[in-house]
């Protein structure tokens, strides 16, 4: 059973070839910083590798939110957090931190992901064991405090 702590992934390095033209981090690689912590979670919950093969059904990522907080160089490690904020039969919606090794975070991300049957492709429920496995998750994290920057939206805020 996942720990009430949020899932927290092993160290990932930030690769030369992710650096952009500023000399830092490109913005599309915090994605795959934060996509690299989901897939060491989802065997958690049933998913991984052979999942699509033995069942005909995957997951896809219908929104996802990233607030950029402090830049990543080269050679930096991170880990990544998820939280599980709410579910039901057919979606989850994740809270993601990707922490420096030194301790700041550098990144959140917010995802709402759905369980699709690739046969239409639909979006199907997920079967008893994995539903059960994201539930244990959730019930393991609803204790948490909501994370501040979960549930921001974006916009230019115009006084008066």
């Amino acid at each position: 059973m996942p720990e009430t702590a949020p899932f927290r992934s092993d160290l990932l390095t930030v690769l030369p070839e992710w650096i952009d033209y500023n000399g830092h981090l490109n913005m599309a690689y915090y994605s795959v910083l934060m996509d690299q912590t989901a897939d060491e979670a989802y065997p958690q919950f049933g998913f991984g590798p052979d999942y699509l093969a033995q069942t005909g059904c995957t997951t896809y990522v219908a929104e996802f939110h990233i607030c950029y907080v402090r830049e990543l160089h080269e050679g930096d490690r991170v880990y990544g957090t998820i939280q599980m904020l709410d579910y039901d039969k057919k979606r989850f919606h994740m809270y993601q931190e990707l922490w420096h090794e030194d301790g700041w975070l550098a990144a959140t991300g917010e995802a709402l992901t759905l369980h699709v049957d690739q046969s239409g492709p639909k979006v199907a429920p997920m079967p008893a064991d994995v539903l059960a496995n994201v539930g244990k998750m959730f019930e393991a994290h609803k204790s948490l405090p909501r994370p501040e920057r979960a549930g921001r939206s974006i916009g230019i805020k115009r006084k008066g």
